[in-house]
């Protein structure tokens, strides 16, 4: 069964890839990257379909199989991403730009292992709930605002990492939902954190250093539901050097590809 997770699980993080590539095309050739212009495109639509495909075949992998199995592949999806949106936009990925996603991917496969299990009911008051959207409602705006002065890159890491963390707040909300005691106006809050989170992803994209963005956003997603889960469901944490030098690698590699990756933005 492990084995048939695994398969699953990478095959999702194929569909995951497609998904995202297809949006940062439409998004990068738009000349306006809202998501009303955007879902008058019948490409960026498919990419929806194909990132929620890869979602659930996600979820089917975890059923079959342990974590420590299933997440590693999600990571694939840096992997993918990559050589799909460089033949859209015409080129082939370099050796260098793989190499950076390679040093990524192995950074965040670290996180994902050294991330202990959490056990025990899940539970978050509503004031956590408040917590929870404005610690990430405020993180966010501060880096939509650093992007105004960065550069391309940057500002493609900055957009990609604030939506990043609304999606980690959305991962935490959604935990709660399934696993813990919640009352019904979490079913409210949920979509606001998710379709922020939807709208400064599609602005990075449009900036047009994709690998930069698909980066900053596998590695902000993750670290910040951990964070959230530290901070406010008393999850634990993980501890000694190694969680450290896997995070350097997963940043060395993200710096590596916005320095590696070309600009591929509407002209």
């Amino acid at each position: 069964m492990s084995v048939l997770a695994a398969v699953i699980a990478l095959v999702g993080s194929l569909f995951f890839a497609l998904g995202a590539a297809l949006q940062q095309f439409e998004a990068a050739e738009t000349a306006k990257s809202g998501l009303l212009a955007l879902l008058r495109r019948p490409r960026w639509v498919l990419g929806g379909v194909s990132i929620l495909t890869g979602g659930g075949l996600h979820i089917v992998a975890l059923g079959l199989g342990p974590l420590t199995i299933v997440q590693p592949m999600g990571v694939a999806s840096l992997l993918f991403a990559l050589p799909i949106a460089a033949a859209l936009h015409g080129r082939r990925p370099s050796r260098r730009e793989l190499s950076a996603a390679g040093l990524v991917a192995a950074g965040l496969v670290g996180l994902v292992l050294l991330v202990p299990e959490s056990s025990g009911p899940t539970y978050l008051a509503p004031a956590g709930v408040v917590t929870l959207l404005g610690v990430a409602g405020i993180a966010s705006v501060l880096l939509w605002a650093g992007s105004k002065v960065a550069s391309p890159a940057g500002r493609a890491a900055l957009l990609a990492t604030s939506s990043g963390v609304l999606y980690g707040a959305t991962a935490t909300l959604m935990r709660v939902l399934v696993d813990g005691t919640w009352n019904w106006w979490y079913l409210l809050a949920l979509p606001v954190p998710a379709l922020l989170a939807l709208m400064m992803l599609q602005r990075a994209y449009a900036v047009g250093h994709f690998g930069v963005s698909f980066a900053s956003l596998q590695i902000a997603d993750p670290l910040t539901a951990v964070a959230f889960g530290a901070l406010l469901l008393d999850e634990p944490l993980p501890t000694g050097v190694a969680p450290v030098v896997a995070a350097g690698l997963a940043a060395a590699g993200t710096v590596a590809l916005a320095r590696t990756t070309p600009l591929e933005a509407r002209s």
